[in-house]
């Protein structure tokens, strides 16, 4: 490979390199907001289903389903008021409504109270 070859082949490849690297942009990234209201926690009982604000009080959602929990000392002392809630035991006169769950399925179906 003679000199001329050598340089043509090594401008090509620099050319191309040049091109890649002031072909490249950066683009900006956009910052969506998501709404909190978007981010409703679904509860069921009895076939009724219904949307609650995660962080909102259980009791409350509680009557709006028509569930009845015995309530004894109001403060979570008794556990005479304890739930289930997609599973996992709550005292209802203390407890919130959990956040969304991450399944897809269980963001439809919804929490089942029990």
């Amino acid at each position: 490979m003679n000199a001329f070859s050598f340089l043509s082949v090594s401008l090509v490849l620099l050319a191309v390199a040049v091109h890649n690297v002031v072909g490249f942009t950066v683009m900006p990234q956009k910052k969506v907001s998501v709404s909190s209201a978007l981010h409703m926690t679904v509860l069921t009982y009895k076939g009724k289903k219904k949307d609650f604000r995660p962080g909102s009080p259980l009791k409350n959602a509680c009557s709006a389903l028509g569930v009845k929990p015995k309530y004894s000392c109001k403060k979570g002392e008794c556990a005479s008021c304890t739930i289930s809630v997609g599973g996992s035991r709550v005292k209802a006169c203390i407890g919130k409504v959990p956040p969304e769950p991450r399944l897809k399925s269980l963001q439809e179906k919804g929490l089942e109270i029990k």
